[in-house]
């Protein structure tokens, strides 16, 4: 276990545990202050034989300023090496908190803190470690920009900025002592389940709507934002109609998918899942699913929330924050193609992998296949993990915007025990 979590005031610390590392520091330190007095005592004790006292007298101090001289650059090497393995430790000291215009939240809150009462006996930590995305070495201008509020104030409405943080892998962004902007009023909820088909109205995005093209979601309802979201703000149109039917040999009905669950779907996991109408159809089915968005082009988040479902604000860069073998089905639809290098598409698959329980079903929900050597890379890379196909369809699709056809892959897979 590399890192634990202790909660310390209203947050979470992470802290770094004791490694071979650290005993390398001792052991430096221990051969720095031994080579020190050995020098020091050869340096002071050393009387070279001569005829002439004065002349002895004028050597002996040559000799003595030599041996300081290289005493003092035998530990000024120490302590370099001594800095450069600190910040190997650390992790995070990427981040030259001592360069001009770094706001000053911003090195308060990476400073790391020692232990009050020292090592901790059952985790071998020593200290608090902060947590930030180390790709925001890049972007400490941004950084900082961030970070400079007012401590205990309104936060800026900036959201846009840390957004834009997150996608350049910035990732997770460090805390803020400012208060998240809200709406001026106390609304009622609307009670679930009948929040999950209730138009939502504009004042309900507690954030801003600064940064958008449309500021209501009148406007965002007859909008094309993605191939996943089509008029998905609209949930008296067609959106109400996903899932459970079907427009096309490639969309699977959401029953159909549930009965192929070995064991029962009770948990789930949506990547890339817009308005969140998979998981408004889960839950009234009492399938409790975790919905993956960022706002771009939206409120989506806020939107998500308003129909009393669980928005999770994440880039697909990020780790997914989840013990393995966990949810008993992984959704994901375009969302998966994340670039056109084979490993970063084979991180992703992974982390799937991993959060998904052996016998769980991995839905993928009409990825669209660019040319065929995108399906040909993906269809290799599912067949390395072994998954077993319950549905598998390749299907053409006719663009309403340009009239063109395109291929797209709906599957249904099933993840197999490993031993």
């Amino acid at each position: 276990m590399g890192s634990v979590s202790l909660k310390v005031g209203d947050g979470t610390a992470r802290f770094k545990r004791a490694t071979l590392c650290s005993s390398a520091v001792n052991l430096l330190m221990i051969l720095s202050v031994l080579t020190t007095n050995l020098f020091a005592l050869y340096a002071f004790n050393y009387s070279p034989t001569h005829h002439h006292h004065n002349l002895n007298s004028h050597k002996n101090i040559s000799l003595i300023s030599e041996h300081v001289s290289q005493i003092l650059r035998e530990i000024d090497s120490s302590q370099r090496k001594l800095a450069k393995m600190e910040k190997e430790l650390l992790g995070y000291d990427s981040i030259d908190i001592s360069r001009p215009n770094i706001a000053s939240e911003l090195k308060l809150y990476l400073q790391h803190h020692q232990l009050p009462l020292g090592k901790d006996s059952r985790t071998g930590i020593t200290e608090m470690v902060a947590s930030v995305g180390h790709s925001c070495e890049k972007s400490t201008d941004l950084l900082s920009q961030y970070m400079n509020y007012k401590v205990s104030g309104s936060c800026p409405d900036d959201w846009s900025l840390a957004q834009k943080l997150i996608l350049r892998g910035c990732e997770p962004l460090p805390r803020r002592r400012c208060f998240a902007k809200g709406g001026s009023k106390l609304g009622l909820l609307k009670p679930f389940p009948l929040s999950l088909w209730s138009s939502v109205v504009d004042n309900k995005v507690v954030g801003s709507w600064s940064g958008y093209g449309c500021k209501g979601f009148d406007c965002l309802s007859k909008k094309k934002l993605s191939r996943e979201c089509v008029n998905c703000f609209d949930l008296a149109g067609v959106e109400n109609q996903r899932y459970v039917k079907s427009k096309g040999k490639n969309d699977f009905l959401l029953d159909d998918v549930l009965g192929l669950g070995s064991g029962g779907i009770r948990i789930g996991f949506d990547i890339g899942g817009g308005s969140g109408t998979f998981a408004a159809r889960m839950a009234e089915r009492n399938v409790t699913v975790i919905t993956n968005t960022l706002n771009v082009d939206a409120p989506f988040s806020e939107f998500v929330a308003s129909r009393g479902l669980f928005p999770l604000y994440l880039s697909l860069d990020h780790r997914f924050p989840f013990y393995d073998n966990v949810f008993d089905l992984v959704h994901v639809s375009s969302g998966l193609d994340v670039g056109s290098k084979v490993e970063k598409l084979e991180f992703l698959m992974f982390d799937i992998d991993r959060v998904l329980r052996p016998g769980g079903l991995f839905w993928l929900d009409n990825f669209y296949c660019a040319n065929d050597e995108k399906k040909g890379v993906l269809t290799r890379l599912i067949e390395r993990f072994g998954y077993k196909k319950l549905k598998w369809v390749v299907g053409e699709k006719v663009d309403a915007a340009t009239g063109k056809s395109e291929v797209y892959l709906s599957a249904v897979l099933q993840k197999p025990a490993r031993g």
